[in-house]
């Protein structure tokens, strides 16, 4: 397999599980911190920071650095990306 495809890859793998889509819903309504994330979805810290790992290497989400605390964001450049792809690989050849 080659790189193109581990890259398109890793967008369905941050997809495809039920905590990070309630993490994606969550920062639709704007910057998260983990700490509001653990809260809201009753993580603990590590399964937060394996979950945002996920979604920050797909390029999904943004995340920033603030004091002990890191902030998260929906990438806009990200989303397209994904969605540019779901529509590349379903769309037939003409």
């Amino acid at each position: 397999m080659d790189g193109v495809h581990r890259r398109n890859a890793r967008v369905f793998k941050a997809l495809c599980d039920p905590k990070r889509l309630a993490i994606l819903e969550l920062l639709r309504g704007g910057e998260k911190c983990a700490c509001v994330l653990m809260d809201q979805l009753d993580l603990g810290q590590s399964a937060v920071s394996y979950h945002m790992k996920i979604l920050c290497q797909s390029g999904l989400v943004d995340s920033r650095q603030e004091g002990k605390w890191t902030h998260y964001q929906l990438s806009p450049d990200g989303c397209a990306a994904a969605i540019r792809l779901l529509e590349q690989l379903t769309t037939p050849d003409a």
